[in-house]
């Protein structure tokens, strides 16, 4: 029997690939990210569109869609291409400038007592972080005219600095629990015999320790907030996925709203420093950015990065972990959907994994015609 990981915590600093898993055979597939919609939408050659016209991939869909309950009936496609060559087989998310600009500040309201135990332990968190980083975003007063220098003298604005040592710090605890989820999964799907493939891409934190060195200081305090981190929320995950998926979810919702205040006061011309600071280049390659992208674009991709962890992690605490599948397996929704739905509730998640073998189904079918002729 095939079982999906229900992991999402996507990297591009933490996030580990949705993988699909073989319990009873030891070849694993490759899943990729497909945003339909949005290739629908552009002609540009994109490395999700390579991945879709692979025979193997469209050859292979499961015949599950033919009946039963979408979201407790496993399956596997394999996507491994019939030729690899270049870094476009690591996954690599592209944006249009319609969807980073889609993304809204949204946030869940919890329905039972887990829920509000991890919404209440994001906002504990968010308040500690706040109080060491000296963040504080205080409302400008209207019709102000004070300079940006006093603005930040006045505590109503972080430097560049300040930026950045927010930014990092919160990278790089995030990544504390895709590396949980993905190792507790990995000794369960060794426990079941199962071959689970995953991937870590951490560009992002990449992206922003491109932009400085940091102290011995900062570097220590990161070793032990992740220490502690890790070894609580290796023992949470073991006894409450879902709650830890909520958890996450929250602490993902404030990723969005850190960012969105970023990219408003950039915009404003609150962060003179990074006004047309051209992009670091490993962010130009990981987004696929265009050589020209600044700091701006960056932080605008990787919001939408965040808003794609908090919209899975949401959806995938609604579910039945012992269950359910990954209805993001096959393919994800795009920034439209992302970016303005807090979560998919359980009927919608079911309803989605159909249309996704539906459209599998008729791609396969599509490239068998092409294949005959």
């Amino acid at each position: 029997m095939l079982r999906t990981t229900l992991l999402s915590f996507t990297p591009v600093k933490h996030y580990m690939a949705l993988r699909v898993i073989g319990a009873s055979t030891l070849r694993g597939s490759r899943t990729r990210y497909l945003s339909l919609s949005s290739v629908a939408k552009s002609d540009a050659p994109r490395s999700d569109q390579a991945f879709a016209s692979s025979p193997t991939a469209l050859g292979t869909a499961s015949s599950a869609s033919e009946g039963g309950d979408q979201l407790t009936t496993p399956d596997a496609v394999s996507t491994v291409p019939t030729m690899v060559r270049g870094d476009w087989v690591l996954f690599h998310p592209v944006y249009s400038p319609e969807e980073v600009k889609a993304v809204q500040v949204l946030h869940h309201k919890a329905k039972n007592i887990p829920d509000k135990i991890a919404s209440k332990l994001v906002l504990l968190a968010r308040f500690g972080f706040d109080f060491v980083s000296g963040y504080k975003h205080k409302e400008i007063p209207p019709e102000s005219n004070m300079t940006v220098e006093d603005l930040r003298k006045n505590g109503y604005l972080l430097d560049e600095h300040g930026w950045l040592n927010r930014i990092l710090f919160l990278e790089t605890i995030a990544g504390v629990p895709g590396m949980v989820a993905a190792t507790l999964r990995h000794l369960t799907s060794l426990r079941l015999m199962a071959s689970p493939l995953r991937s870590v891409h951490p560009h992002r934190r990449g992206t922003f320790m491109t932009l400085r060195k940091n102290s011995i200081w900062f570097r220590a305090l990161i070793l032990g907030a992740q220490g502690v981190f890790y070894n609580m929320f290796f023992l949470a995950y073991i006894v409450s996925p879902r709650t830890c998926h909520r958890f996450v979810g929250h602490l993902e919702e404030e990723a969005v709203l850190t960012y969105t205040r970023c990219i408003k006061d950039l915009e404003a011309g609150r962060i003179p420093e990074w006004t047309n600071k051209p992009a670091p280049e490993i962010a130009i390659d990981y987004w696929r950015l265009p050589k020209d992208a600044t700091l701006l674009d960056v932080l605008y991709a990787v919001r939408s990065d965040e808003t794609t962890h908090r919209f899975v992690n949401h959806s995938l605490a609604n579910l039945n972990t012992r269950t359910d599948i990954n209805p993001f397996a096959l393919r994800e929704p795009d920034m439209f959907v992302k970016g303005t739905k807090i979560a998919f509730e359980r009927d919608e998640a079911e309803d989605f994994v159909r249309e996704s073998r539906e459209i599998m189904d008729e791609k396969r079918e599509a490239q068998m015609g092409k294949t005959e002729a």
